[in-house]
């Protein structure tokens, strides 16, 4: 039986209540009259200290609060995907029906609809033996997605009876026989947020999330089952560039969590997003998709829930075998909420405000990342790739959240408000920018280009020594250098040019496949081995500048397929020579 209380005080979003016995940290609360829904967030004795996940203007002191006696949990079963829900998993579509644009607080609503029906088919018969994870039966949520119906983590035993035909969430669709007696089996199950869901064994990492952006998959890879981080200045194209992994990383399940983001940005997610044709199927990539929106007008501290809403959901993907990447966007406004609710309980601040914990906190996210052996007797993969953004203010890198993210992930896309404003795109700065996956994306790449790890060490070698040469250009002028700098320069805005910038809206270059990646790579280093012994042997660098095959060079990567790449190679490989020959010297 739920305990009841009264409300002492009201601090913004944090309600003070008095209860008649202990509650538990973590209980879900209806506060008020209105029954808005809340969680304890700290206990001293009776008294408990309620943050609010809806605004709290109009409740009183002495209204009644009632324990629900449950921490904040998902709901987890068919009728998730391809929808569009908050941070605490109400649909947004729903409660716009209900109550219209403008949601009345106190409106609470069934994360999964109960009166929708799915046809259930089983894969198992009475009498097998079933353990925890193991698959039940299929429901074909989606044209673009089957969904597994599992048996829950916690329960095993004997099949005594198994249901085919439709039935909705909440309908019985056999028993099992367990040493704690007969179970009902249903479709939906329900996890605690905050509970990492368990799985079997945790593996290595062997491949990267291929994504079809260059500067991403060749540079900077970040592994499937691995952790990136994406910081960047306002502009800098930290949303466009998650759209864009998300609609064409080799990702099964697409997790977008829209986390305090601006309700302009997130209503131009929510309003063209289920437009967006999925390569895969042909059909529309909401079918494999669920966003949670939870815009920055809303109260802090379901923005806080909503990273591990996201996430749960993404892990209950990965149960069911499938490999999901999970995109936050962003991390920032999920600590700036930490930090408002830490002030509220009056906690000592740390550095710039955050509390104590924050490390701690940001650990517990991105630690949820992994590819994992699942439970069940099948031993099924499954994998969870958590791509972050972070928004430090005025681009600053050395603020709390992105040092302390830089601590428990893997890859890190640092974003440059300076390309941005060049028109670079993605704006990824290719000497603050790192991978911790290069043996890992080297051993799936020289499948490709055997000399792949190569060309891309010697690619980043000379956009380095670029930005050293720049420096000095911008003091005495480019012509003013000696001729093999300036084919550095040369070579380092060809890669630019012709290999890190990529329109998200060019319909050939918004997506680019491996092969042509590492063909693309190898023939503007190829280019460069070619003609550095022509300047040396003092060909003027204006006459390398003048050859017609590198402007060609530059636009290969809006031509289809390799075979313009080839093509290119061997011209280059001929005006190289006839240059040569015109100036006697040996190649």
């Amino acid at each position: 039986m739920s305990l009841v209380g009264a409300i002492e005080r009201i601090n913004g979003s944090l309600v003070v209540a008095k209860f008649e016995a202990e509650a538990k940290i973590g209980d879900l609360i209806e506060v008020g009259n209105l029954k808005l829904m809340g969680e304890i967030v700290r206990l001293s004795k009776e008294t408990a200290y309620i943050q609010c996940y809806e605004t709290t203007s109009g409740l009183r002191p002495g209204e009644p609060v009632f324990d629900l006696g449950r921490p904040l949990i998902a709901e987890l079963g068919p009728g998730i995907m391809g929808t569009i829900v908050d941070g605490v998993q109400r649909s947004e579509i729903e409660l716009w029906k209900l109550t219209g644009p403008f949601v009345t607080r106190g409106t609470n609503i069934a994360p999964l609809d109960r009166g929708k029906q799915w046809t259930f088919k089983p894969k198992v018969k009475p009498g097998d033996k079933v353990a925890g994870g193991d698959i039940l039966g299929t429901v074909q949520e989606t044209a673009s997605f089957e969904h597994r119906i599992l048996v829950p983590p916690d329960l095993s035993g004997t099949v005594e009876s198994i249901e085919k035909g439709d039935f909705t969430v909440e309908d019985v669709i056999g028993l099992l026989r367990s040493s704690q007696g007969t179970e009902e089996l249903r479709m939906m199950q329900t996890w605690p947020v905050r509970r990492p869901r368990p799985y079997g064994e945790r593996l290595p990492l062997e491949m990267p999330l291929i994504t079809g952006q260059r500067v991403i998959d060749t540079f900077f890879p970040v592994a499937k089952g691995g952790a990136a981080s994406i910081p960047g200045g306002f502009g800098t194209g930290k949303t466009v560039m998650l759209q864009q992994v998300s609609k064409w990383a080799d990702a099964d399940i697409i997790i977008l969590i829209g986390c305090g983001e601006r309700g302009n940005e997130m209503a131009d997610v929510v309003a063209h997003f289920p437009e967006i044709t999925d390569p895969r199927s042909g059909r529309h990539l909401i079918e494999r998709t669920v966003i949670i929106a939870n815009v920055s007008n809303m109260p802090v501290s379901a923005r806080e829930a909503s990273i591990y809403m996201g996430v749960t959901i993404g892990e209950y993907y990965r149960d069911q075998g499938y490999d999901v990447a999970v995109m936050a966007d962003s991390t920032s406004r999920w600590a700036e909420a930490l930090r408002d609710m830490s002030g509220r309980l009056e906690e000592i601040p740390a550095e710039s405000g955050f509390p104590a914990y924050l490390a701690d906190r940001i650990a517990e996210i991105y630690e949820r990342a992994g590819r994992v052996v699942t439970l069940g007797s099948d031993r099924r993969v499954g994998s969870v790739t958590l791509l972050g953004a972070v928004s430090p203010p005025g681009g600053d890198f050395s603020e709390p959240v992105t040092t302390h993210t830089l601590r428990f992930i893997g890859t890190f896309w640092a974003l440059d408000s300076e390309l941005a404003f060049r028109r670079h795109f993605p704006a990824i700065n290719w000497l603050r920018s790192f991978t911790r996956y290069l043996a890992v994306s080297s051993r799936w790449w020289s499948r490709h280009e055997r000399g792949w790890e190569e060309f891309r060490a010697q690619a980043l070698k000379l956009l380095g020594e670029a930005s050293e040469i720049e420096e000095t250009a911008r003091i005495i002028g480019e012509k003013a250098l000696p001729d093999e700098q300036r084919l550095v320069l040369l070579l380092a805005e060809m890669l630019r040019e012709g290999f890190l910038v990529q329109s998200a809206f060019h319909e050939v270059d918004t997506y680019c496949e491996a092969e042509k990646q590492t063909r693309l790579l190898k023939a503007l280093i190829d280019f460069y081995d070619a003609v550095e012994p022509l300047i040396r042997q003092g060909v003027p660098i204006e006459k390398v500048r003048e050859l017609g095959v590198v402007t060609e060079l530059m636009r290969l990567k809006e031509r289809k397929g390799v075979e313009p790449i080839e093509a290119a190679s061997l011209e280059m490989k001929g005006q190289v020579a006839k240059l040569a020959e015109e100036y006697e010297v040996t190649l």
